[in-house]
């Protein structure tokens, strides 16, 4: 009986005959011949069933198949450039074929749906290639982040999903009922991991996050998953040097391990061949500088209207696009109003309205991929904070002591998934980047 094999490892079995378990992606027939695009999960074949070749009743079984029918096919594997796949360049002579189940007509055809159609059946789609492939990014960015956390001294210490409080302290928070009394699910596991790094010095927590944001931009997503590294005795520059090698590893780890997956996506991968260290820095002044320039330089009165900005403002997508265009590596902003960020980052020495904040934001227009400060650490200026935020001391008390008992300066960063998957992958929409999108709305299937 021929071994079974997986199709991402098919260039070692040239000249044997193997089988393969999978779904028909799509069929051709050519009268006397057969082609079958068969995909298994780890890849696409074509499959070959030549009518003198094998039994009339093999042949008609492939006849008959339609598309995403499951089977299991047996051949011998020739390496041919012109063959289609993934890995390319090699194809299955069929000798054998077996019938798991006939699929009824299927609701994706290779045609343009609408992108609602399309949502609606996101259990079919994510079998497309794209969406395969994105996928498949979407694996090896997630086994980076641990691979390189791990390896640098980080543990993992899983955080609460429901909680208390808001981390950031603003209204996006979804409310349930928690036995009687209002609880929230989690915008971040960072408050905590601040009490995990007196214990352990280095972790990170990993995990979906909940925002209850009425955005329908295509960098938005009410579920979504984020890495968060803390550090015990760091300032913002050691921060920005973790950061950059952190995401440099995930970059070249993708282009190493996922170049086909890269290559069906048509992604270009030249600007990210570029991402190592070091990156450029700029402080939140400087760009408004740049944006400033960038005003008075175009003839595009929606671009120069879209640009506007005030000192003390966060930068929305446009701002952070036109600002990422002027380099060819991720870029560091530091430096924000304080009154734009988190009640918990440390002020700036001898600026009081700046904050030890940093955005990292992505070339070639996709914005920011990493959001992180160094955190106060001083007890009382902490419950000014609170105060000047509104926020309720009692819901805070445990995170205060934290700075009554042996406080050190330290920083953290957190990094959403889906964000640095469409960079990466080179794709409009965060929706791609997640199996099962969940947006403003869209909560089925």
């Amino acid at each position: 009986m021929a071994e079974v094999v997986r199709i991402e490892n098919i260039a070692r079995y040239v000249g044997q005959e193997v089988t393969l378990q999978g779904w028909l992606y799509n069929r051709t027939d050519k009268g006397k011949l057969q082609f079958l695009q068969v995909r298994d999960g780890t890849g696409f074949i074509q499959c070959v069933v030549f009518r003198k070749d094998v039994p009339e009743e093999v042949f008609a079984a492939a006849a008959r198949l339609t598309q995403e029918s499951s089977l299991v096919v047996t051949g011998v594997v020739r390496q041919d450039p012109r063959a289609p796949g993934v890995p390319p360049g090699y194809e299955l002579s069929v000798t054998d074929l077996k019938v798991v189940q006939i699929a009824d007509e299927y609701p994706i055809q290779p045609k343009e749906h609408g992108v609602d159609f399309l949502l609606d059946h996101r259990h079919l789609w994510i079998r497309s290639r794209r969406q395969w492939a994105v996928l498949r990014v979407r694996a090896t960015v997630i086994r980076a982040i641990r691979d390189w956390l791990d390896g640098h001294g980080f543990i993992n210490m899983d955080t609460p999903i429901i909680t208390p409080a808001a981390c950031e302290g603003t209204t996006t928070l979804f409310q349930t009922d928690y036995f009687g009394e209002p609880a929230y699910l989690s915008q971040s596991g960072q408050l905590y991991n601040e009490a995990n790094i007196y214990a352990f010095g280095r972790v990170y927590c990993f995990g979906p996050t909940f925002r209850a944001e009425k955005s329908k931009t295509r960098r938005h997503l009410t579920e979504f998953w984020m890495v968060e590294p803390e550090i015990a005795f760091c300032d913002l520059d050691g921060l920005m040097e973790i950061e950059e090698q952190f995401v440099t590893y995930i970059v070249q780890t993708c282009l190493r391990e996922r170049a086909q997956e890269l290559a069906l996506l048509e992604r270009d991968t030249r600007p990210l061949e570029k991402v190592e260290p070091p990156f450029p820095r700029i402080s939140y002044d400087e760009a408004l500088d740049i944006l400033a320039r960038i005003r008075e330089e175009t003839e595009d009165e929606e671009l120069r209207e879209l640009l506007k900005i005030e000192w003390g403002d966060d930068f929305g997508s446009p701002h952070e696009t036109e600002l990422t265009k002027r380099f060819e590596k991720p870029v560091f902003v530091y430096g924000y109003p304080t009154r734009a960020k988190a009640f918990y980052m440390e002020p700036w020495p001898g600026r009081p309205e700046v904050c030890k904040s940093v955005d990292l934001l992505a070339p070639e227009g996709y914005g920011e991929i990493i959001g992180g400060s160094e955190r106060i650490s001083d007890p009382d200026l902490l419950v000014q904070r609170l105060k000047e935020w509104n926020l309720p001391r009692e819901a805070f008390e445990w995170y205060i002591d934290l700075r009554r008992y042996g406080s050190v300066p330290h920083s953290g960063f957190g990094l959403g998934v889906e964000r640095t998957v469409a960079w990466i992958c080179g794709i409009d929409h965060l929706r791609e980047a997640i199996p099962f999108p969940r947006t403003l709305k869209r909560v089925y299937p």
